[in-house]
């Protein structure tokens, strides 16, 4: 093909996708100078104006000569924002690949790209496109998502960053898929009720949820914690946290001061996928001593199940029926559960493991959206 005379334009009603140009260099070299672009890309760092002018002016040209890649500058709001690419790979299956600059995220630019660079793949006969990033990235996770990629897997060491083995992540779509999202990616919302507040957790957390984490009364409840729990075991649940929302699996909040935002405890509503049934989930929860004692996690649990049995339309997380377990012993759960209108329904035998490697009974209970509850209008 002949640079840039072949190269087609894609575009919807908001983004262009189209040969790059000259003009491109010093955009294109300011935005690789973010870190987070830094951060997640295979980019030289540092990264200098002569590498944007031998990408833009080399580089580019020649992957659409020789047809090893086919690269678009992504145009938005009249300003070059990025680079999407197709790398064709043989037998009709090919790799994606984009960077957007930081000014123009948040604006679903990239996965109005993505959708016409896999639509433009299609065209052209390939029958399926995978699309790669490093673990944690969860931008580009996230647009993959968007844009119908599914079945991810993870692959240790599977990819190659100036000399470093990183772990990836690696999910595709094919022809015949809808390239709309698969599954539930859920969102943290921040809730204000009654002195407390739920919001997501932050890098800032880990501190506090370690001391919670260390607390006696945790672990003895929490038998399968980490003994002791280090500042990286608090600094690995947080990151959980994030595909937990990004699988579907469950919605986690840090309980914090309204006044302080200091880390009081965790209130969770998991097990969304349920293979069983997928209109529950289940409710578990755990405080700080220091929250102990003042209703705090009553007031949290009030706060979960208000959003859990909110619709999904709405912005919930549409569940029919909660369930939730507490050990025999462990009374203050118990009465977290029955304050918020739960039905004890039964007793699990020798259930919950002890760190002595015992066993205790669980004490089940159950709530319904169609139950009266405290603090409702059901």
């Amino acid at each position: 093909m002949r640079f840039p005379e072949d190269v087609p334009t894609l575009a919807d009603d908001v983004v262009t996708l189209r040969a790059h140009t000259v003009a491109d260099t010093r955009p294109a070299y300011e935005a690789c100078q973010d870190p987070e672009m830094q951060r997640w890309t295979t980019i030289p760092v540092p990264y200098e104006l002569g590498n944007a002018e031998h990408f833009l002016t080399e580089f580019v040209p020649a992957g659409w000569r020789d047809g090893s890649n086919w690269a678009w500058a992504i145009e938005y709001d009249g300003r070059y924002s990025g680079t999407i690419d197709l790398r064709p790979g043989d037998g009709d299956v090919g790799e994606v690949g984009f960077a957007i600059a930081p000014w123009a995220r948040g604006n679903g630019v990239m996965t109005r790209a993505l959708r016409l660079a896999v639509a433009h793949a299609f065209e052209q006969g390939w029958e399926r496109v995978t699309w790669r990033a490093y673990v944690g990235n969860w931008g580009s996770r996230r647009v993959a998502w968007k844009a119908g990629f599914r079945n991810l897997v993870t692959i240790p060491a599977g990819g190659v960053q100036r000399g470093v083995r990183r772990d990836e992540w690696v999910a595709s779509i094919a022809r015949d898929d809808v390239p709309e999202p698969q599954g539930n990616w859920w969102r943290v919302p921040v809730i204000e009720l009654d002195g407390v507040r739920l919001r997501a957790f932050e890098g800032s957390d880990a501190k506090r949820l370690m001391e919670a984490c260390n607390d006696p009364r945790t672990q003895q409840w929490l038998a399968g914690l980490p003994k002791p729990y280090q500042l990286e075991d608090a600094e690995g649940f947080i990151e959980s946290r994030l595909e937990n929302l990004a699988s579907g699996e469950g919605v986690s909040w840090a309980i914090a001061d309204p006044d302080t935002d200091e880390l009081l405890g965790n209130v969770s509503v998991f097990d969304l996928r349920n293979r069983i049934d997928k209109t529950m989930g289940e409710v578990g929860y755990w405080a700080h001593p220091d929250a102990r004692g003042r209703g705090v996690m009553s007031t949290a649990v009030r706060g979960a199940i208000g959003h859990a049995f909110t619709p999904v339309e709405d912005g919930g997380l549409g569940r029919r029926r909660l369930v939730l377990f507490a050990a025999d012993g462990n009374t203050a759960s118990q009465r977290v559960a029955e304050v918020n209108g739960f039905t004890r329904t039964g007793r699990e035998r020798a259930a919950s493991p002890d760190r002595d490697g015992g066993f205790r009974d669980l004490h089940a209970f159950d709530l319904l959206g169609t139950d009266q509850r405290p603090g409702s209008n059901r």
